[in-house]
């Protein structure tokens, strides 16, 4: 070896070496790599090797991966929830970016948004007649109105549409693209979503919880790669659950789950809970893994007080069976 091509690296307190330069790039892997310090031709002192143009010109970066075509089918919507009890959310749009809504939620709009109302799912790709009664009568099933109100900013820049909240409660926005592409929730929970966001029904396959779960044998089914949003009573929860994790709940309080969360239903048992209990005759169970939504006001439990107001009835003994009788016994008036 040509001591004008003489190399040596540090290994802590001693030099190594002499070596060539191909071998001195081959030891700094297992050192410090580009911070070890080296010394040999055209150098007056050790240096880091991060300094040496000898050693870095040989080390090429990482090629990137080429750069995929998006396969994303919905349009990314922004947003931005206002207000506490009563909240609103206001949703931005880029030129041609579109928003689906449930009929009656808007609740202003910029003057270049246009809006119309719509047969069906414009999300779906079948446009056909059949495709489009289907799409309807699925939305009817889970007590949405046959027509759709879809947003769309037809100007240059951006423009803004709001929606607001059907009774006191919170929005919950959620992207379905981290929560797996799917999300099921209770009948007239759906707010407004990004166009791409498919609109469906989930059936109850048992019996026992379409009679008394709450929600029906139909509840909706939410699909795609975008955001959608969703309204829940009250105070919402959120809720993640590990595998086998059970959760007894309220059946008209849960508000949302991921498809892979069961859901049944239990009988409340014994005497005294059924006919004084409050809390009906049967609870709901969620058991896991995935994520749940829970609601703290069911939108039932709100017209129910509202109505029991009204009559003059005990606002104490809801849910239960004795409620109408214990009111007249008992002369509990509020």
């Amino acid at each position: 070896m040509n001591s004008s091509e003489v190399w040596y690296y540090a290994d802590g307190q001693q030099s190594v070496g002499p070596m060539s330069l191909a071998e001195v790039k081959a030891a700094l892997p297992k050192l410090d790599g580009k911070e070890t310090l080296v010394f040999g031709p055209g150098l007056v002192q050790w240096t880091e090797a991060k300094h040496v143009d000898e050693i870095m010109e040989e080390v090429s970066p990482p090629t990137p991966p080429p750069l995929r075509q998006s396969s994303r089918r919905s349009d990314e919507i922004d947003y931005e929830i206002f207000g506490e009890e009563m909240q609103y959310v206001v949703v931005e749009l880029d030129p041609g970016e579109m928003v689906l809504a449930e009929a009656g939620a808007m609740m202003f709009m910029t003057s270049e948004i246009k809006m119309e109302t719509r047969f069906g799912d414009p999300s779906k790709q079948d446009n056909s007649l059949l495709g489009k009664l289907m799409t309807a009568g699925k939305r009817v099933m889970t007590g949405e109105s046959l027509f759709i109100t879809t947003f769309t900013q037809t100007g240059k820049g951006k423009g803004q549409v709001a929606f607001a909240s059907p009774y006191p409660g919170k929005i919950l926005a959620v992207d379905l693209t981290q929560i797996g592409g799917e999300l099921i929730c209770q009948k007239d929970s759906f707010v407004c979503a990004a166009r791409g966001i498919e609109l469906g029904i989930a059936f109850q396959k048992k019996i026992g919880v379409g009679l008394f779960g709450g929600e029906g044998f139909v509840m909706q089914k939410l699909t795609g790669d975008g955001v959608a949003m969703i309204h829940a009573g009250g105070t919402l929860m959120r809720r993640t659950l590990r595998p086998g994790e059970v959760l007894k709940l309220d059946t008209g309080c849960l508000v949302a789950l991921q498809p892979s969360v069961k859901y049944d239903i239990q009988f409340v048992g014994g005497f005294k809970n059924t006919l004084f209990g409050g809390e009906g005759l049967f609870l709901a169970t969620v058991s896991g893994p995935g994520e749940v939504w829970l609601q703290s006001l069911p939108f039932s439990r709100l017209a129910g007080r509202m109505m029991s107001a009204g009559i003059g009835a005990s606002r104490k003994d809801e849910g239960s069976v004795l409620g109408g009788i214990g009111s007249m016994l008992m002369g509990g008036n509020e």
